[in-house]
């Protein structure tokens, strides 16, 4: 159908037309002429036990009848208490939860709260941020200062404030004269020769467990702990962006607790409410919250809402799906579940245009590159992410792609045949679009 709405990241002249989707079972998503597509991409990470669930759509009907909105300034309601309450229980270390509506907004408001901490403490000196190279927190400003993503925000470079960017370790891409152990190492010295020359550094803002959107860089062990250990080392705040990769999605329910590291703020959202209402969350731990206490006269309160902060509704439905994590032991089945995956390797590194396969969890990134040898990256003329969405269409698939690689996103309470169904569709889908963008 013709649409007036503005898609998001979508090349206007190539998309005329956009498939109507009227409803959704399961995994799958059926459109106005009654096809079906696996929701591949869990509705952009987001959905955890697929669509039409009646468990959560219970929870938002009764709640809805009681109360749909209230604000939480100077007021609260049972069930933003109640959710935040679950939230501590399920983030070690972490005290207490400031309500978002999307993740962009709870990485904007953990970027405030560091920064505002130093200020709050005394500390008029550490006002930089330090971040990962190719890492990404959202397309807000604030959010892509700290994941400046050339192709994506090159266009705002000027407006963003500066950060310290470090290099990632990409097994798949270490630079030529370093093993991978190697590159490792330089990547942590030089993390530690900036922390030991300069004391302006307020927090490190990183991804939990990969990064997601640069295209599935999954951290090698105890990468992310040795980060964590600089921070505390060099009095540096570390801050977490677990939107895309907690609460399952790489395995655990909460990423930084495998990686065992103590950020000192953490942000949740996506999986958050099963994928059914919008709604963030940033956590923060004791010394931090209690920096913000003082007198009316000492403005140290943070000075951040938003209108739907703690909605009713969206609580309601994520307290339910916390319920229904615990009741189905979820974070176990996914751990079963992921296994499929690697059924399929050898399959996937068969065609000739993949070049790397990355996987933890419920996440996968196929690299496709021109020439496996040379590793160099697929650029078709016409947009990867379009013909990807064509050809999967055929093959009953919802696909992105994000630049040369092919995500694998689905909803964390796939079943294993389900699945299966899905790789094989992948497989078919890159041989059939192997001839557009190669």
């Amino acid at each position: 159908m013709k649409s007036s709405v503005w898609h998001p990241n979508t090349q206007m002249n190539e998309w005329n037309t956009f498939d109507k989707i009227t409803k959704g079972k399961g995994v799958w998503l059926i459109d106005s002429k009654g096809n079906k597509m696996i929701d591949a991409v869990a509705s952009m990470w987001c959905n955890v036990w697929g669509h039409s669930n009646p468990q959560l759509i219970k929870a938002i009907t009764k709640q809805s009848k009681k109360l749909q909105h209230s604000s939480l300034f100077n007021l609260t309601h049972e069930p933003a208490e109640k959710l935040a309450g679950n939230l501590v229980k399920i983030s070690p270390h972490m005290y207490k939860v400031f309500y978002s509506d999307n993740g962009s907004s709870a990485m904007e408001i953990a970027i405030k709260i560091a920064l505002q901490y130093w200020k709050n403490v005394g500390n008029k000196r550490k006002t930089e941020i330090a971040t990962l190279e190719n890492g990404y927190h959202g397309d807000t400003f604030g959010a892509m200062s700290v994941g400046y993503v050339p192709e994506f925000f090159g266009k705002f470079k000027k407006q963003l404030f500066t950060t310290m960017q470090f290099p990632v370790p990409n097994q798949y891409r270490t630079p030529k004269g370093f093993t991978f152990s190697d590159y490792q190492n330089y990547c942590l010295e030089k993390i530690e020769t900036q922390f030991s020359k300069y004391d302006n550094i307020a927090a490190f803002v990183m991804e939990s467990g990969a990064q997601v959107a640069g295209g599935v860089i999954i951290y090698p062990k105890g990468f992310q702990k040795k980060i964590d250990k600089l921070c505390k080392k060099y009095d540096v705040l570390l801050v977490l962006d677990e939107i895309a990769t907690g609460f399952g999605r790489l395995g655990s329910m909460t990423q930084y607790e495998e990686q065992n590291c103590i950020p000192d703020i953490v942000s949740y959202g996506k999986m958050l409410t099963g994928g059914y209402l919008t709604m963030a969350a940033t956590l923060t731990n004791k010394r931090i919250y209690d920096s913000f206490l003082g007198e009316f006269n000492d403005w140290q309160h943070l000075f951040h809402g938003h209108t739907y902060t703690g909605n009713p509704i969206a609580a309601a439905v994520a307290n339910e799906n916390l319920t229904m994590y615990k009741k189905n032991s979820l974070i176990k089945r996914i751990q079963v579940t992921s296994k499929v995956f690697e059924e399929f390797y050898d399959k996937i590194y068969e065609i000739d245009i993949v070049g790397d396969i990355r996987h933890k969890g419920m996440l996968m990134g196929i690299e496709l590159v021109q020439n496996q040898n040379k590793k160099t990256p697929i650029k078709p003329q016409k947009s990867i992410n379009k013909i990807f969405f064509e050809e999967g269409k055929k093959q009953g698939i919802y696909l992105r792609t994000l630049g040369n690689i092919v995500m694998l996103v689905p909803p964390l309470a796939i079943k294993e045949n389900d699945l299966r169904s899905l790789l094989e569709r992948t497989i078919n889908t890159i041989k059939s679009a192997k001839s557009k963008v190669h």
